[in-house]
């Protein structure tokens, strides 16, 4: 009899105590990733894309970094005119990016491995400026002793009831000389400021976190997510010190570069006042690529390279000899083409999102500034005489670039981080089950887990296993501890089905 019963058992259809699970919860409205085109970097596309599979990371990461990087390099020293003789506009050379993707997406390498090289260069920097400090202070010393007699002379010339003499010009010891600073990782405004103010070519603020930037503004003191606006525009800028005085800035021009987690990106962006400062950024949030043995990586000496050509531009000059940017031009075709995608890009914004709708406002800036980057990075590429004008292909290419990438990135970005909390807890939640391949799993020790991404706070997890209950991902499966009757675990079964 029980071998009859457990033959038909063995034979019976089995049935899950789930229904099926709702797939939609994994992508919680977020759009997919696009191709990045390759386009905007010319003949330099290839050299980026060993960069990338050499760090294990999709090309997006290492070019966006490429942008930023060259654009700190030239800074300053250029900026870009769409119209010649009817216009005013121009935009400096500074490119704010941010790559996106969770902490296995491979972020830090790519970005690391672009801007290695300005690392060596300013090493490099750094010791020739010892024996730049080294001859001033011989000048100090020298400026001392040359006072220190016109003292004795005054002090003479007193006594003997003479004229005084007048203080020697070599008197008077120079300032000390600033060193260059290619790239700088933290500081509050007053010390990027301080840096500023003796590099007017501008720098390049890399930050591997960039949610802890965001949020630090007005930290140390009021005005610094002011001064961050100001940095992106390259404006004069004059910070008020009660004990040093005032520091000046003439061209408060920052190019910034950092990566964002996701799920802090989303709490960045929701708890920030829609001041455009997020609207600046380009935005690359790839797909993530499984894990590869490199079969390639970049040339670091090529890319150098093309950094020290671009470091090497020179200053134009005003009619008195002061330093000047030289303003680029849009050829006529390349204005044409400006000028459509211009009209394009206006097109039916009314009823966009706030934050998409702010971007798109920023954009008209930033593919002139792209464009200016782009020009140049083929003139360091190829080599011969620097641009004087800004070309329809390239122009082209850049607002090909923006359509097909930079917009759908911005949307994908904001989409995410437009999603109610719950919503995004419950995604980022589901998420870490599939990729874990969780069966079971107690909710208190998984917040506790390390590499553990979802919710950390009970309240916010359990409304988001909750959601997850009700889309059939999951089915609470308590127990009580003891024979007394402690309190109830938080216990979970997952439905088999969402690893299929």
């Amino acid at each position: 009899m029980t071998a009859t019963i457990k033959d038909r058992l063995s034979g019976a259809e089995v049935h899950s105590i789930f229904g099926q699970p709702d797939a939609s919860v994994l992508s919680a409205g977020r759009r997919k990733a696009v191709e990045m085109p390759g386009s905007v970097f010319g003949p330099s596309w290839g050299m980026v894309c060993d960069f990338a599979n050499g760090a294990g990371c999709p090309p997006d990461y290492a070019a966006i970094a490429f942008l930023s990087a060259c654009a700190s390099l030239i800074g300053g020293k250029r900026r870009i005119m769409p119209y010649s003789g009817v216009s005013q506009w121009s935009e400096p050379c500074i490119l704010w990016v941010a790559a996106v993707g969770d902490p296995s997406a491979n972020k830090s390498p790519g970005l690391d491995s672009i801007t290695a090289p300005l690392r060596k260069m300013e090493k490099a920097i750094a010791e020739n400026h010892k024996e730049t400090l080294r001859n001033w202070l011989g000048i100090v010393e020298r400026a001392k002793a040359v006072k220190d007699d016109w003292q004795g002379q005054v002090k003479a010339s007193v006594k003997d009831g003479l004229p005084t003499p007048a203080m020697p010009a070599d008197a008077v010891a120079p300032d000390e000389p600033a060193r260059r600073r290619l790239i700088v990782q933290d500081g509050t405004p007053e010390a990027i400021a301080s840096i500023l103010a003796a590099n007017d070519i501008g720098t390049l603020h890399f930050r591997d976190e960039l949610a802890g930037w965001l949020s630090s503004f007005d930290r140390y003191s009021p005005g610094g997510r002011e001064f961050w606006l100001e940095a992106y525009g390259g404006r004069p800028f004059v910070i008020d010190r009660k004990s040093a005085g005032s520091v000046t800035v003439n061209f408060n021009g920052v190019s910034v570069l950092g990566g964002v987690q996701p799920e802090k990106l989303a709490d960045t962006l929701l708890s920030s006042v829609d001041d455009g400062l997020v609207a600046r950024f380009l935005w690359a949030w790839p797909q993530a690529i499984p894990f590869r043995r490199p079969s390639s990586s970049g040339n670091e000496t090529q890319l150098q390279k093309i950094y020290e050509r671009l470091d090497s531009l020179q200053w134009g000059q005003d009619e008195f000899g002061a330093d000047i940017a030289v303003k680029l031009h849009l050829t006529s075709d390349a204005a044409d083409i400006f000028d459509h995608w211009g009209a394009e890009n206006d097109d039916g914004l009314e009823d966009a999102g706030a934050l998409y709708k702010s971007f798109c406002g920023k954009l008209r800036g930033m593919v002139l500034r792209i464009a200016l980057v782009s020009e140049h990075i083929k003139w360091a590429w190829q080599g011969g005489h620097e641009p004087r004008l800004v070309s329809a292909d390239t122009v082209g290419a850049v607002c090909d670039f923006v359509e097909h990438y930079a917009k759908p990135m911005a949307l994908r970005v904001f989409g995410d981080a437009a999603l109610p909390p719950v919503e995004r807890n419950a995604a980022t939640l589901a998420r870490y089950i599939k990729r874990h391949k969780l069966d079971t799993f107690n909710a208190r020790s998984l917040r506790r887990k390390a590499g553990y991404t979802g919710p950390k706070q009970p309240k916010a997890q359990e409304e988001a296993l909750e959601l997850l209950s009700e889309c059939n991902w999951i089915m609470p499966a308590p127990q009580r501890a003891g024979e007394n009757g402690g309190r109830l675990s938080a216990d979970y079964i997952v439905n088999p089905a969402v690893h299929l």
